[in-house]
């Protein structure tokens, strides 16, 4: 059943390709600093989930209807079977996912406070950190017109060499589009040192505290425009409960979050706006309209516990959409 299903998808047209993590995530919240004094606290929430940023993106695209597909790395064993389970039950194939036996499939610990704010709890040997260039690239030839690297300085393998090949590689197809999301930069990497792959990626998805890591400036706005100064054709900053901030060599918009009173849980929040993000540039929708629609998304994503169960089609995101931003 399953080679039927891989067969059937890949008749199919791609309607994006995701590069990056794949995952576990073990929540439990909300938590007070008191369970590191008393050893033990009651929560109302302990969930096994799904997690890293290519899966999560993924997952959502998958819920809003798209063709995608997963570049990824998982274990052979008990975690990267469920991983794999979980992608089946969405409709994705599985075929573009590398199992290496003797690897830990990474299942991340997930401490959520009061206000939804989270601290993870990570092994450095697991698959997070594994995937490589190597994984990756038997799969770029036969990738989607829009693709989506989710992990820049996720893992030590991919490199800012790694990176630029891959991203040269990606590009090296005409009309296909690259759209970058990251993390913050663990090795003190400044925007400089990424003069050689910025020109490549179309669209990028730091939030303020990353970018403010690679430029050592603290205003989004500032920050946008050096990305776009560097090379990037379209910087997009996630500030949060602030909303967005877009910047192109020709306009720059502020876009305000969509207002929510509930606040569980942020994991993954940046992830599901960049799904959101890129959902509506698959639609051909205008900047301003990826942005919003971003908002909305992940404004879903907050209110539930978990990366992506906030969200469960495309049904609730649009109608905030479209109720807010008439």
């Amino acid at each position: 059943m399953k080679m039927e299903q891989e067969i059937f998808y890949n008749q199919k047209k791609k309607d994006l390709t995701i590069i990056g993590a794949a995952i576990i995530d073990i929540l439990a919240g909300p938590i007070t600093p008191d369970v590191f004094r008393t050893g033990s606290q009651p929560v109302d929430t302990i969930r096994l989930s799904f997690g890293g940023d290519a899966l999560n993106e993924a997952a959502i695209l998958a819920k809003f209807g798209k063709n995608v597909e997963l570049i990824s790395k998982v274990g052979l064993d008990d975690a990267g079977e469920r991983v794999l389970d979980f992608m089946e039950r969405l409709g994705m194939p599985t075929d573009s996912i590398v199992i290496e036996d003797g690897l830990a499939t990474s299942m991340n610990l997930v401490l959520v406070d009061e206000n939804g704010e989270r601290c993870f709890l990570t092994n450095p040997a697991g698959s997070l950190r594994r995937l490589s260039l190597q994984d990756i690239e038997t799969y770029l030839d036969g990738a989607a017109d829009l693709v989506s690297f989710a992990g820049m300085f996720v893992s030590p393998q991919l490199d800012i060499p790694a990176m630029e090949h891959m991203f040269r590689t990606i590009k090296q197809k005409p009309g296909r589009t690259l759209a970058v999301d990251m993390t913050k930069a663990k090795n003190g990497e400044r925007l400089e040192d990424l003069k050689g792959l910025l020109p490549y990626i179309d669209y990028i998805f730091p939030n303020e505290a990353e970018i403010s890591l690679l430029t050592g400036q603290t205003d989004p706005a500032v920050n946008a425009r050096l990305l776009v100064q560097a090379g990037v054709s379209c910087a997009v900053v996630k500030c949060a409960g602030n909303g967005c901030l877009i910047c192109t060599a020709d306009e720059t918009l502020s876009i305000p979050a969509y207002p929510t009173e509930t606040v569980a849980d942020t994991t993954g929040a940046g992830d599901c706006f960049a799904a959101g993000f890129l959902w509506a540039l698959s639609e051909g929708m205008a900047l301003e309209a990826c942005g919003k629609f971003a908002c909305a998304a992940a404004s879903c994503a907050v209110e539930t516990m978990g990366a992506t169960e906030g969200i469960s089609s495309l049904e609730e995101p649009l109608r905030r959409f479209s109720a807010y931003w008439k």
